[in-house]
């Protein structure tokens, strides 16, 4: 559907013919004194569709505004709307303390931010167009101030996320540095009992096979070899597994890779 101004506007025909069925980019249209300025509503984070305002200035030097009302206050308040929620950034930003509110806030700050320059920009060609015109003047210089405002938001929020992301890494940094320090300090009391444990298990053991052997009345049986023969199974075992554990796994070729996949 395409957009209309208001009925009772007498503009020149010309700015109906130059609109099309969405309000498109904030710009500025002048004709035979006449000036018409389309600009957005301050943006919401997260809505895609610009609403459109516009803003006539006749040839006379009056304004009227659709839905603002008429007079340049209509436009002031354009302005201040800006202002005002650059205002609300701002105080957000310094309440901001994690990376979860930094970036809820960059989503904010920047469709108003991009806003804010093009508003800007309109309002620098209308004062173009009227170099007379003291209120264009101001609301220009006024536009300006937002727009340097919300630049520099949208940097300290940028810096600290960054700073956020960065304080938490080095955090777990810290965290796995003290965790390795303690998995190390762990090794080395195992290894520092190991041997005694070793030890330990083997008399044990030879203790409990003497035992054995009393109690059964084995006496018969060379015991010394038996012994021997178990920890030189074990040895061997351990060996054995010890090897499979560290070997590096061979790496499939890419066919090799391809025929596995084709069997699954």
């Amino acid at each position: 559907m395409r957009i209309n101004l208001p009925h009772d506007w007498q503009t020149p025909e010309k700015f109906a013919k130059r609109l099309g069925d969405d309000v498109g980019r904030q710009r500025v249209m002048s004709t035979e004194g006449h000036l018409l300025l389309v600009l957005h509503e301050p943006p919401s984070p997260g809505v895609a569709p610009r609403v459109g305002r516009f803003f006539w200035r006749d040839a006379e030097g009056n304004w009227r505004s659709k839905p603002l009302g008429d007079g340049v206050q209509a436009l002031k308040r354009h302005v201040a709307e800006f202002a005002e929620r650059a205002e609300e950034l701002e105080k957000e930003c310094l309440d901001a303390a994690s990376a979860e509110a930094y970036y809820e806030l960059l989503q904010a700050l920047a469709p108003l931010h991009r806003t804010a320059r093009h508003l800007h920009a309109v309002l620098q060609a209308a004062r173009e167009h009227v170099p007379e015109d003291r209120d264009l003047i101001n609301l220009r210089d006024q536009a300006g101030e937002v727009e340097r405002t919300l630049e520099f938001l949208h940097s300290d929020a940028k810096n600290g996320l960054d700073f956020t992301v960065a304080h938490q890494a080095e955090k777990q940094s810290h965290r796995s540095y003290e965790m390795a320090v303690a998995a190390h300090r762990l090794n080395l009391l195992a290894a520092t009992f190991f041997p005694l444990a070793t030890l330990s298990a083997v008399f044990g053991a030879v203790f409990g096979m003497m035992v054995a052997y009393e109690a059964h009345g084995l006496h018969d049986v060379d015991m010394p070899t038996v012994f021997g023969s178990v920890m030189a199974v074990g040895l061997v075992c351990g060996l054995v597994l010890g090897w499979l554990i560290a070997r590096k796994p061979t790496p499939l070729e890419p066919a090799a890779v391809v025929r596995k996949a084709i069997r699954r």
